[in-house]
């Protein structure tokens, strides 16, 4: 094969980028192509369903290319791409799982009016569903679809506030013709604000082709505080990442102008949780922190749950929340040291995975070779474990009420979940 193998993972076609990973498997077969043996773990990759640079064939190639043990699929508001990445591990021998990513309201709860771990708005936070049985993989998304169209609405309107913002750089930003399509929504997928500023990345890169040049616009015309190191990078971008470096630059600077807050695409926290119980999934809250240096250089320094972390996890225990998930790179060792306890104190199962929506990201958590964050291959093993116990049965997964009456502690849970998710891991190499 002497293509670009993302190339040909990215094309439209699904059964032709399945079609690619079995001749990839093929080739490895044949010691003709390698990989890494990281043992790594992620349980938390975005795909072309929400916003990524990969398909969810490209991410599982990605993931297995890296060397990772296991790889989850994890989709804003969709999760149309988790049968095709199913499929994809099942190729390369990779164990996957699968879950969804979503924003909830927080109204009438004890979060209500603070900034939660969102940047955007305050009473809306980010949450996740893990593990979810595949018996209810469809359903799930078509729970989301009308979330997915009102989101739209907001997203149309947003595309105006910005055409009035970089009216004076020439530029016009259209949804239908520059946004949709570079989304999967016709397939089930989301649009999301990453999206709409792509989309403007690229009609500001086609309008200034050259990089210096678009530096002054940023700076100039549009305001966007660009210090000497931003503009170096952007300047020495390699081409597969300048557009997500534009895109980078934009976000931290320019949502606040123009971002409508969520509203009626937000389902309320409550029925979240009932959701999760319906599917099987493990919920999960995701914790941000208060941020210093953005890993992806996305976010602003700011604060967000750090100076109330009681309240928040005596509410998170309250809604019923059976895990938090959070990131070792994004956070201190003494943040995640700090939450880690509390987990324990209130009896929450921790996972683990780092945010794949850029070709910058790397797959392999480097940091997770910490001991301090060693347990968290055994969270992911206890994932994979459960998602294939409560695909057989809703009664058999980790957080059901049969379960917990067998297994009442958090820990014996894990243990023996992990053991079933090790088994698979090893009759998949």
């Amino acid at each position: 094969m002497g293509y670009d193998y993302l190339t040909q993972l990215n094309q439209p076609d699904i059964k032709k980028r399945l079609n690619v990973l079995e001749e990839i498997a093929t080739l490895y077969s044949k010691g003709e192509i390698s990989r890494k043996n990281s043992g790594s773990v992620n349980n938390h990759i975005h795909t072309t369903y929400s916003f990524s640079p990969y398909s969810p064939s490209a991410a599982v190639y990605m993931a297995w290319k890296n060397g990772l043990s296991t790889a989850g699929i994890m989709d804003h508001d969709s999760i149309a791409g988790a049968h095709e990445f199913i499929k994809a591990g099942k190729i390369l021998g990779l164990a996957t799982t699968v879950g969804l990513e979503c924003r909830v309201s927080m109204k009438n709860t004890r979060l209500d009016g603070r900034r939660i771990n969102n940047p955007d708005q305050l009473s809306v936070a980010y949450v996740a569903l893990h593990g979810v049985s595949h018996k209810y993989i469809d359903h799930l998304n078509q729970f989301f679809a009308p979330y997915r169209e009102k989101r739209n609405v907001r997203n149309r309107e947003m595309c105006c506030r910005i055409n009035k913002i970089v009216k004076s750089a020439g530029i016009k930003l259209d949804f239908d013709n520059d946004v949709l399509p570079i989304s999967n929504y016709n397939c089930g997928g989301s649009v999301t604000e990453r999206h709409i500023l792509f989309a403007l990345a690229k009609k500001l890169g086609d309008k200034y082709a050259e990089r210096a040049e678009l530096c002054e616009v940023l700076k100039k015309q549009l305001n966007m505080p660009l210090t000497d190191n931003l503009r170096s990078k952007l300047i020495s971008s390699p081409d597969d990442y300048y557009l997500y470096d534009v895109l980078g630059v934009l976000k931290s600077n320019m949502v606040e102008q123009f971002y409508i807050p969520a509203d009626e695409e937000c389902p309320h926290v409550s029925d979240f949780i009932e959701l999760s119980k319906n599917v099987g999934a493990i919920s999960a809250y995701a914790y941000l922190g208060d941020v210093g240096n953005s890993v992806t250089g996305d976010k602003k320094a700011q604060q967000f749950e750090d100076s109330y972390i009681d309240l928040l996890f005596e509410e998170l225990r309250t809604l019923g929340f059976d895990a938090v998930t959070y990131m070792p790179t994004r956070n201190t060792e003494k943040q995640l040291l700090l939450v880690m306890d509390y987990c324990n104190k209130y009896g929450f199962f921790q996972i683990s995975g780092e945010d794949i929506n850029s070709p910058r990201q790397q797959f392999i958590c480097e940091a997770l070779e910490n001991p301090a964050y060693r347990h968290l291959y055994d969270s992911t093993y206890a994932l994979i474990g459960h998602e294939i116990s409560v695909s057989e049965c809703l009664s058999k997964g980790m957080f059901s009420e049969d379960t917990i009456e067998q297994m009442p502690n958090l820990s014996d849970r894990v243990g023996v979940f992990a053991n079933i998710g090790k088994r698979l891991v090893k009759s998949s190499v």
